[in-house]
């Protein structure tokens, strides 16, 4: 079962679309439970034939074997905090990818200190495997069924067992493929090609992907 914290965010439901389209029935975590329960149940009625559940972070954590972080890098500290002893042996995906906004300027990545979101939360929970993955994907892409996916899901980690899985994982997303990025160490790039991708986005009005070349 998957959980995805920051489910009823547009990333998160985005995310949980396109899995339960893929065959996985994904659980939205919330702050509230009522609040999960309903966003699930509309996300729902976006296709035919998916089941979206939704609860709390605290009840999505318990019922999954995998949890997606996909909230703002402003939220992780304190969830993690919080929720750190339930996502014990857990298969931790983060799709957070550190960022600000400035008038004028557009979007620029935030330096942390650990080196990336993933690499901070990896430190954080000592005893859960974190994957990261998925902070590219464009949410308004992700979140239109009738938009055919294209690019790369680039995929770090230092636990290679998860790796694989999360990279089976985005290959059952129609259209887009796993690529092994390597360790947690280089989640940072991966992070930092995000806002880069906001900025091609403003300036040419498209949802701007990657495409790793050379891979049979």
């Amino acid at each position: 079962m998957l959980a995805i914290l920051g489910g009823t965010g547009p990333e998160g439901k985005g995310l949980a679309l396109r899995l339960a389209m893929a065959g996985e029935t994904p659980i939205l975590g919330s702050r509230d439970a009522a609040r999960g329960a309903s966003v699930a149940e509309e996300l729902a009625q976006s296709a035919s034939g998916i089941t979206i559940e939704g609860s709390d972070n605290a009840g999505a954590v318990a019922a999954a074997d995998v949890v997606f972080l996909a909230f703002p890098y402003e939220g992780q500290r304190p969830v993690l905090e919080d929720l750190g002893q339930a996502l014990k042996g857990k298969i931790v995906v983060s799709v957070i990818a550190p960022m600000k906004f400035e008038r004028g300027k557009g979007a620029s990545a935030v330096e942390v200190e650990a080196g990336s979101a993933a690499q901070e939360a990896q430190d954080m929970l000592s005893d859960s495997q974190v994957v990261a993955a998925f902070q590219n994907a464009s949410a308004e892409e992700l979140l239109d069924p009738g938009v055919t996916m294209e690019g790369d899901v680039v995929v770090c980690s230092d636990h290679p067992e998860a790796k694989k899985l999360v990279i089976g994982l985005a290959n059952k997303i129609k259209d887009l493929r796993g690529v092994d990025g390597g360790g947690l160490a280089n989640a940072k790039y991966v992070e930092q090609i995000t806002p880069l991708l906001v900025n091609i986005n403003r300036i040419y009005k498209i949802h701007a992907s990657i495409k790793i070349a050379g891979i049979e």
